[in-house]
């Protein structure tokens, strides 16, 4: 892996364009910071739901994330929790690896085991273990760093948060 690579993450750039989800239903509440309110639920349906909520560029990116996840995890296991998708092992035993949540500038995606990954994602966090991986309009993403992370942080025990 070359030098900086997970500063650089870059590779193709995330768009600064958003897309209407072409729903009837009323759209769901932006919570501080433009995160979605979405109700707790498992599966794709309240995943899919979040991502199609997120507002504006980072809409973009939550649906590139859940791509390069489903690609990179086959089976991969979906819930929404506490305003946030989550992503876990297939058959649920290894726990959650992943979530991602909106912030005012960037989208964070947390890596529960991230310390364990190679190389480690740029962010710390106050919680042992964790790692963040924050995006911010116009950022490029290195697709292989990333998919890299997956794939190893979805080979770990992850969160066993609820």
């Amino acid at each position: 892996m070359a030098k900086g690579a997970a500063q650089r993450v870059a590779k193709r750039s995330v768009g600064s364009r958003g897309s209407a989800s072409g729903a009837s239903a009323p759209a769901p509440r932006l919570l501080s910071g433009g995160n979605p309110q979405v109700p707790k639920g498992d599966g794709d349906g309240p995943v899919r739901a979040y991502i199609e909520a997120m507002p504006g560029w980072k809409r973009d990116v939550g649906r590139r994330l859940d791509a390069m996840i489903v690609a990179a995890v086959p089976g991969v296991r979906k819930a929404v929790r506490w305003n946030a998708p989550f992503y876990g092992a297939a058959d649920g035993s290894m726990g959650w690896f992943l979530s991602m949540h909106c912030v005012t500038r960037y989208v964070k995606v947390a890596f529960f085991r991230g310390d364990s990954l190679e190389p480690r994602p740029p962010v710390g966090s106050k919680k042992a273990g964790v790692r963040y991986w924050h995006i911010h309009e116009g950022d490029a993403i290195d697709e292989a760093v990333v998919t890299g992370w997956i794939r190893q942080a979805a080979g770990m025990e992850g969160e066993h948060c609820f």
